[in-house]
């Protein structure tokens, strides 16, 4: 099974919130991991808020990172193309997306093009992603 996390969903496997477990247990069972590059650069920004915020000390934040970097490695990173960004721009407006939302649907999107009829998995905080996502495929 090909899983594709959006930043809500990655961002669960280094911070206990609602639903790590279940996501912790779909990247265990998955082949293939996948998200988009942008997720590096959102959940760096939410590590460094976090930090900010002193909900993470300065250490844990340095293990964090260390361990996102590692991980991120062995993700299946989607680029962001002029082609895979018009198709957000579409989907954004057939799905009333947020223009990042609208770039981690496009990239699975595309992935889904590229599965050749193998089982994907979207995973995603927002439920009217979920949503668009099962639309999609």
């Amino acid at each position: 099974m090909t899983l594709y996390l959006d930043t809500s969903s990655l961002v669960k496997l280094y911070f206990d919130e609602k639903d790590s477990d279940a996501v912790g247990g779909l990247v265990r069972t998955a082949d293939v991991v996948a998200t988009s590059v942008v997720a590096y650069a959102q959940t760096r920004a939410t590590i460094a808020r976090r930090r900010r915020e002193r909900l993470l000390a300065p250490a844990s934040s340095t293990a964090v990172i260390r361990q996102f970097d590692a991980d991120w490695a062995a993700f299946l990173a989607i680029e962001v193309t002029a082609t895979l960004a018009r198709s957000a721009g579409f989907l954004a407006d057939r799905f009333g997306l947020r223009g990042f939302d609208a770039i981690h649907l496009a990239s699975f999107e595309l992935l889904l093009s590229r599965l050749d009829g193998g089982e994907a998995h979207f995973s995603s905080a927002d439920a009217r992603l979920v949503r668009a996502a099962t639309r999609l495929g």
